[in-house]
């Protein structure tokens, strides 16, 4: 092969097109730089090097957005065209590789390589090589109509291995990769080679095409006709006076209409548009609205309604059989079938479960629809925020639908199920409504016997729907809302009942949905305890029962390889099957320590214990507040500061602390936001015992809200920060006086094993808390 190095030529790069040696192209150019370099080459001996951009948007490429390889063109014409372009025809003479870019201003030159073809034998496999290629381009032509026949005759006159693929590859539809893998292909065997492989995978794809246009064609095709032969039939049917399809469908909506005993207002709506129907016929779009309408309008259980079960005890029965605990849930359910079994008119009740997650708020709405024997529907209203989900869209609206509170009664079947609304405090609103707002007539005892959805606009009653809600808390529900509902609140179970529930329910239900018999695992109490205390940490049971699916899924595995494996998990073995534990309650210190108080928390998993650490430093008086908290607390810690300064004599303390003494407090697991109005005892307390250096007794806990002149205002929770501090092992809280009516929903093993003490300034939990003082 001979090559020409060295040669100094203007380059001009090209956008999504190659040109190959042989090729004779036409094609526009804009660029200022591309314009300089024709002109530069038109000057000289009209030869010009053309090469392609690796990605045809930049603007100005530099060497590393060119490929390596272009071709040295010669130049045939140029034309000027409007607009500042020229149209240029050249045609491909040589391969060449850039070597370097010499000059970019004011046109690009470049240092190139060109590679003269070389001469080859035309041996037997040579020949072979190009009769294929020819006849794989036939092939590629019956396939692609566009090109003309003409062209084979073209290649009927090329002897060079070479030259013929440059010229099949000139009129083959390629990407630009493998394009430029034909052009950089130097050899003209190896290129030969390369388009024979390329020129194949073309034909199969393109036979692909084919093959799936043709099935489009026959479908369209097929659609075109049933299309034809219905109007036919269509007019056919209107030429001999035969309405049979339309009068029949009439009909049937009439059974329809008779059969679901509508009220008055209901039967003449659905009547009207059944003879809207009939004059308008098949043909008008709007017969399938009216369709739809008197569809859902004779779904509807207007009149269809369940039997309730009259016998009270067997009711408490069933309740008490699927749910252990929740004693308020069916004391109101019981109350509730008391009085319909004497007054068969009562409205159902709106009931509002409120609890963390877990605890069985959803489990035992449909526990209550089988002891009732009613029908069970179900709506998750979280994250929902248009108006339209709860009413439904208006029938002026293309694909207008009724909203889901309709959809329920239709899935339900009956006018009076149990109907539950999950997560009603996980609503939002946007342009579209507040669906809070909509719920309002949904659950008003005194509108929603009348309650009409927009699609619909029918009164249909929801006044027998015992309808049940549910949320992680209140605050986020609107208060008209929460104002129409009786809340019940569901504090969560203590580990005791966690562990009686695992017993009676969790693990029976685990084994038999693992596939495992009751032979195969039995676990016992102690380690029912350690998987409560150290795996889970919430106020329900839902990660409980994953922890005892883990447990059985682990036995399953020991059960396949020896079906009459016995296995029993005890304390020993339980991190066998789980692992290392996972969570470990903040217990109480050994020992007392001065500036660290043990205070309770709620949170959303129940409650929890909230050490508080206070430490004094040389300074100036600032006070210093870390650990992640949020502004009620912070609140809280400056209040007790001014308190602890207004009454720092009376507590032993240097009146003047303020001038020369920081005060640090913190909060540990400064990760975890922490916030809440029940902190205040707590800062204060841990503030005047780093003061005054005397130690806060260890075995003691508190919570309570403070006043800048010292009143310990009372705080919730008091069960859950009850059952934390018992998990501690702390033996005395103190809580304030107004909570002593929540003492009563403690349980009464935490009763016994801790003294409650309640106060009412903050100068009595000093007395309490603090060592040396007496109590």
């Amino acid at each position: 092969m001979n090559e020409l190095n060295n040669s100094i030529l203007p380059l001009l790069p090209l956008r999504g097109i190659t040109i190959f040696p042989h090729m004779v192209l036409h094609f526009d150019v804009g660029r200022a730089k591309s314009i300089l370099a024709l002109e530069e080459a038109m000057v000289k001996d009209q030869t010009i090097f053309l090469i392609t951009q690796i990605d045809p948007r930049i603007e100005n490429p530099g060497q590393d957005e060119l490929y390596k390889v272009g071709t040295v063109s010669k130049i045939k014409q140029i034309l000027k065209l409007p607009g500042d372009t020229i149209r240029v025809l050249v045609e491909g003479v040589h391969r060449a590789e850039l070597l370097e870019i010499v000059q970019e201003d004011p046109f690009f030159q470049a240092r190139v390589n060109i590679h003269s073809e070389r001469e080859v034998d035309k041996t037997p496999e040579v020949e072979a090589y190009m009769r294929q290629a020819v006849k794989l381009f036939e092939e590629y032509m019956e396939q692609n109509n566009s090109i003309s026949p003409d062209v084979l005759m073209t290649l009927e006159g090329i002897d060079e291995p070479g030259k013929l693929a440059d010229v099949i590859t000139s009129y083959l539809l390629l990407k630009q990769d493998k394009r430029q893998e034909l052009l950089e292909a130097v050899d003209p065997v190896e290129r030969l080679s390369k388009l024979l492989s390329i020129i194949s995978n073309e034909i199969d794809i393109l036979k692909i095409e084919r093959k799936i246009g043709a099935k489009v064609k026959r479908k369209i095709d097929k659609m075109q006709k049933e299309y034809y032969l219905r109007e036919q039939l269509k007019v056919i049917q209107e030429e001999l006076g035969d309405k049979d399809g339309m009068q029949a469908e009439i009909e049937s909506y009439k059974k329809k209409i008779e059969k679901a005993k509508l009220p008055k207002e209901a039967k003449d709506k659905a009547l009207y548009e059944l003879s809207r129907l009939e004059k308008l016929g098949t043909a008008s779009p709007e017969s399938g609205v009216i369709r739809t309408y008197l569809d859902w309008v004779v779904d509807l259980p207007w009149s269809k309604e369940t039997k309730d079960v009259d016998d009270i005890n067997k009711v408490r029965e069933v309740l008490e059989k699927e749910h252990y605990g929740l004693e308020d849930v069916k004391e109101r359910i019981l109350e509730y079938l008391a009085v319909r079994k004497l007054n068969k008119n009562m409205k159902g009740p709106i009931l509002c479960l409120v609890g963390p997650p877990g605890v069985g708020k959803t489990s035992i709405a449909r526990s209550i629809a089988n002891a009732m024997n009613r029908k069970f529907v179900r709506m998750s209203l979280g994250g929902v925020r248009d108006e339209a989900e709860i009413r439904g869209h208006r029938k002026t609206y293309i694909g207008a639908i009724p909203g889901r509170i309709l959809y329920g009664m239709k899935q339900a079947g009956s006018k009076n199920p149990v109907f539950l609304l999950d997560e009603i405090d996980k609503m939002s609103s946007d342009f579209k409504g507040d669906p809070a707002d909509a719920l309002l007539e949904v659950l008003d005892a005194e509108q929603n016997s009348t309650f009409r959805d927009h699609y619909l606009e029918l009164p249909f009653d929801l006044s027998k729907v015992l309808f049940i809600t549910t949320a992680n808390t209140l605050d986020t529900i609107p208060r008209p809302l929460l104002d129409r509902m009786e809340v019940i609140e569901l504090s969560g179970y203590t580990d005791e009942e966690k562990a009686r529930i695992c017993s009676r329910y969790l693990i029976p239900r685990q084994i038999k949905e693992n596939g495992l018999k009751e032979e195969n695992l039995t676990v016992s109490e102690k380690a029912i305890k350690d998987i409560i205390n150290l795996y889970t940490r919430e106020s329900g049971v839902r990660n409980l029962e994953r922890r005892i699916g883990a447990l059985c899924r682990k036995v399953a595995i020991e059960v396949a390889e020896n079906p009459d494996k016995r296995v029993k998990i005890t304390q020993q073995n339980l991190q066998k099957y789980l692992g290392a534990p996972r969570f470990k309650y903040e217990e109480r210190a050994n020992r007392d320590q001065i500036g660290v108080v043990m205070g309770l928390a709620w949170t959303a998993y129940g409650g929890d214990t909230l050490p508080v650490e206070a430490v004094p430093m040389s300074g100036s008086g600032r006070l210093e507040l870390t650990g992640k908290l949020g502004d009620v607390m912070k609140e809280s810690a400056r209040a007790g500061y001014s308190f602890v300064r207004a009454h720092a004599k009376e507590f032993g303390i240097d009146e003047e602390f303020y001038k020369n003494t920081d005060i640090h407090i913190h909060v540990p697991e400064g990760a975890v936001p922490k916030d809440g109005p029940s902190a205040g005892v707590t800062m204060i307390t841990s503030m005047v015992s780093a003061l005054s250096k005397k130690p806060v007794r260890s075995d003691i806990a508190m919570t309570g809200e403070i006043t800048l002149t010292g009143r310990v205002l009372p705080i919730g929770g008091v069960k859950e920060k009850s059952l934390a501090a018992y998990r501690a092992g702390i033996k005395v809280v103190i809580l304030p006086s107004d909570n002593k009516k929540d003492i009563d929903k403690i349980p009464e093993n935490v009763k016994k094993k801790i003294k409650f003490i309640f106060v009412d300034r903050v100068e009595e939990v000093l007395e309490v808390a603090l060592k040396g003082e007496e109590s």
